[in-house]
C-alpha cells in the first residue's frame, strides 16, 4: 500500500483558512478521511484514494475525484480567497 505523489500537489484551506498541501493519494486520503461531513463527493474521493492506494487506478485519478470533491467545498486555495481581517486603520491582511 504505498502512496505515490501527485504529479502537482493540491492546495486546500483547511481549518480557519490555514493553506494546506497535499503531495500524494496518502495526504489526500486522510484529509477526506478527516473532513467533517458526509457528502458524496466526500464519500467518492475516499473511495478513489482507497482504490489508488490498493493499486487499482493511478494516483492522478485519484486526484481528480479529490479535486472535485475540494471545489465542490470550496476548499481549493487558488479558487477561494479568505475574507480581509480588520484591523487597525486602514491596514487589511
Amino acid at each position: 500500500m504505498l502512496s505515490q505523489p501527485f504529479e502537482e500537489p493540491i492546495h486546500i484551506w483547511m481549518g480557519l483558512g490555514f493553506p494546506r498541501q497535499l503531495n500524494s493519494v496518502v495526504d489526500a486520503y486522510q484529509f477526506a478521511m478527516e473532513y467533517c461531513g458526509n457528502s458524496p463527493e466526500q464519500k467518492a474521493a475516499i473511495r478513489a484514494c482507497k482504490a489508488a492506494l490498493r493499486g487499482e487506478v493511478d494516483p492522478e485519478t485519484a486526484r481528480g475525484v479529490f479535486v472535485a470533491f475540494a471545489k465542490r467545498k470550496g476548499l481549493i486555495v487558488d479558487e477561494w480567497v479568505p475574507p480581509a481581517i480588520k484591523g487597525r486603520g486602514d491596514i487589511h491582511v
